[in-house]
């Protein structure tokens, strides 16, 4: 059997890349670095304590005092171990990755669920992507932005962006059809459709992507460390390499620490009005505006004179 060169194709491909668009490149590192690098600035700037109310406010809002109670102690915890900094931007770049990965995973999803020929095209790719290990991300993107926290960021999304696809298509393909046919009958427009039945009624599998999303761009962005992303993947490689246990233990837990405040916090956003502190207020509102009169206008037909 003739050796097929596959991988030299591949090369061969990276290099007519670099060759033919290094300005658009050299505009995706800049948009990158301007994200990751703002927002890193807005999560370390303030006192560590700032950014710790707030993430327990939000999870008591969105889950209760259960995880609440876990967000404050996890990360006094984790400030205690002096890797505040680096949790900051490991989550910095967790976000931009996440986001960016989402924002194209979700519209793919939706078209593969319109469309049975883009779902057949799209399966084997997310396949590929989802088994391919991830030291191999970092090849080509080291390659396309150098070292840095760009090609970290890069390898993240593209590692991050299948979950998205597969369960927002799996979401929308899971609305019952006798609703989207109700619909149809009632005249709505496949737009409105899309956009008033199959996304709120797919909105809890969405969710679970993006969750999901997340959970990969944790996963990715230690080993981003690699390529010199920074955070608490530059700490555990350099624990690794040295055969540090102290500093990788420490480093690891701030990983978990992240990696359980993001899923349940994102988790709980997807029941939220049932949950936590948010789901109590709407509960409570909606007895009073039920309960409220509304004023009804009385006619009897005969004008009502002054002085009667």
């Amino acid at each position: 059997m003739p050796r097929i060169p596959l991988g030299d194709y591949v090369d061969d491909g990276i290099s007519w890349l670099l060759v033919t668009i290094p300005g658009l490149l050299d505009a995706i590192s800049a948009v990158m670095t301007l994200l990751v690098d703002s927002l890193t600035d807005l999560l370390t700037g303030p006192p560590f304590w700032v950014w710790v109310l707030v993430f327990t406010l939000g999870s008591l809002l969105v889950s209760g005092y259960g995880l609440a109670g876990f967000t404050l102690v996890a990360f006094l915890l984790v400030d205690a171990l002096d890797l505040w900094k680096e949790t900051m931007e490991s989550l910095a770049v967790v976000l931009v990755a996440a986001v960016i990965a989402t924002a194209i995973g979700v519209p793919l999803g939706i078209w593969a669920a319109r469309r049975r020929s883009v779902s057949t095209v799209l399966r084997p790719v997310l396949d590929f992507m989802q088994t391919t290990p991830v030291f191999v991300y970092l090849i080509p993107a080291v390659f396309f932005f150098g070292i840095g926290v760009v090609p970290g960021v890069a390898a993240t999304t593209i590692f991050s962006i299948p979950p998205a696809v597969r369960l927002t298509e799996l979401g929308i393909r899971g609305v019952d059809p006798e609703v989207v046919e109700a619909a149809h009958a009632f005249g709505a427009h496949p737009r409105q459709i899309l956009r008033e039945v199959q996304l709120p009624m797919a909105l809890p599998s969405i969710m679970a992507g993006v969750n999901q999303v997340i959970m990969l761009a944790l996963s990715m962005v230690v080993v981003a460390g690699l390529a010199g992303a920074g955070g608490l993947g530059t700490v555990v490689v350099s624990a690794v390499t040295q055969l540090d246990v102290a500093a990788g233990f420490e480093g690891g837990l701030a990983v978990v620490i992240l990696a359980i405040f993001l899923d349940r916090f994102t988790a709980a956003l997807a029941r939220r009005p049932n949950r936590g502190l948010w789901g109590t207020l709407r509960r409570r509102r909606v007895p009073e505006e039920a309960v409220e009169p509304t004023p009804v206008p009385v006619t009897t037909g005969v004008p009502a004179r002054e002085g009667v």
